[in-house]
């Protein structure tokens, strides 16, 4: 497949507004300024965009919503925080490619009526700060953000917006409290960002990838769109692939790809030929499959089918030599850290699954312990104000189901027959 997304991002200049005029870009703009606003919408939608953050919800359909509100002002709001273990997807289009995602959200504003867009970027981004302002700059600059775009009486102006690195700010409501000044906590849902968000407004929620795909659609069209990928999950998906494998990095593949394509094609195997133990297909709060899972597509049906999620497509592998013991327990230090503690489940969940885990880590474990795991991990499951109590709860259920024996062997030998 050609790339579309990383298009270009070998080019050393790539993130200068000429290198991506050369190449075609800021083209799909001035086609969708020809087009009424709801015919883009109706192009969205029949191109099948699922949404690239993790939740996979239709992206024509979320806009339609907001579209058909007749609340004003609306927001488009980009969420680039990716601050999940293992997601380091959109970083080459901040900083390789960041004209695309301005272009995308351009056409998208003029789509939804919205006329203010933010990038809500994640606090350890300080390089993409800097290059996303530079691109702001330029495009202002060549009339493709203002008061007037291309003199065609069209406004939207952008903004950075860097969190202060806080996970839980990747959450489209916590991201709002977070730019509207307020702690980054999420809101109860409904209502949805959709009719009440920005300082309760409909506002859009859409990430870097997301908001990537809109001049490609644009430009070749949603019949040609949908034919990429998979039937149900269509176009092109950025994969990031980290752990014990021969070639980590990034990777631009139809969306649908077979996991175990990805893992021994792509990204060359697993390191030193060892075997392959586990996998995470979709950043540290999807659930953990085993090897003989890995014959799925990588798209949000396919993923959901075989006892995990796609999520934001962050793949991170595992060899031979890993305690699945000792990834369960960072994996929760990390929740328990990151949780921004307005509800009960998940803040006091994630600590105590964390104590438990590290004392079965530590050889300290007891009778009944794995049991208690369970029990609470169910008791965090769909009862936290966001998806993060959700994700928490999975990895050690996940864990437990597929490597229960590693459990029962630190707590029945008081030691790690894996690492030691």
């Amino acid at each position: 497949m050609e790339k579309v997304l990383l298009k270009n991002i070998e080019n050393p200049n790539s993130h200068e507004i000429n290198e991506y005029e050369k190449i075609g870009g800021y083209r799909s703009i001035r086609k969708a300024l020809e087009m009424q606003p709801k015919k883009i919408i109706e192009e969205v939608k029949k191109s099948g965009l699922k949404g690239r953050g993790g939740a996979g919800f239709p992206t024509g359909m979320k806009w339609a919503f907001a579209s058909a509100d007749p609340k004003f002002p609306k927001y488009l709001l980009c969420n680039a925080d990716e601050g999940e273990p293992g997601t380091f997807k959109d970083r080459p289009i901040l900083e390789k490619n960041p004209h695309l995602l301005i272009e995308g959200m351009v056409i998208s504003g003029y789509a939804l009526g919205a006329q203010y867009g933010y990038i809500y970027l994640r606090g350890e981004y300080p390089d993409a700060k800097d290059i996303l302002n530079r691109a702001i700059k330029q495009a202002y600059n060549k009339n493709y953000l203002g008061d007037n775009i291309l003199g065609r009486g069209i406004k939207f102006h952008l903004v950075v917006h860097q969190g202060a690195g806080a996970y839980i700010c990747g959450e489209e409501t916590a991201l709002i409290e977070s730019l509207e000044g307020k702690r980054g906590q999420p809101r109860i849902k409904p209502p949805f960002p959709v009719n009440v968000g920005a300082w309760a407004m409909p506002t859009i929620v859409n990430n870097v990838e997301t908001l990537s795909n809109i001049p490609f659609i644009i430009e070749v069209g949603s019949d040609a769109y949908s034919k990429i990928g998979s039937p149900e999950c269509p176009g092109p998906k950025i994969y990031c692939i980290s752990g014990h494998v021969e070639r980590p990095g990034v990777y631009e593949l139809p969306m649908g790809t077979r996991l175990r394509d990805l893992i021994y094609t792509h990204a060359g195997g697993i390191k030193g030929g060892r075997k392959l133990k586990a996998v995470i297909p979709g950043g540290i709060s999807t659930p953990v499959l085993p090897p003989d899972a890995i014959d799925c597509a990588m798209d949000f049906v396919a993923m959901s089918k075989a006892g995990s999620m796609l999520g934001s497509g962050a793949v991170i592998v595992m060899d031979e030599s890993v305690c699945m013991v000792k990834v369960c327990y960072r994996a929760l230090k990390f929740f328990e850290h990151e949780s921004c503690g307005k509800c009960t489940p998940c803040r006091d969940g994630t600590g105590w699954l964390r104590k438990i885990l590290g004392r079965i880590e530590q050889g300290e474990g007891v009778d009944g312990d794995i049991e208690l795991l369970l029990d609470v991990s169910n008791n965090i499951l769909g009862k936290t104000f966001c998806p993060l109590g959700d994700g928490a709860a999975s990895v050690v259920i996940s864990m437990v189901k597929h490597f229960r024996s590693e459990f029962e062997e630190h707590i029945k030998n008081a030691k790690c027959k894996i690492q030691n």
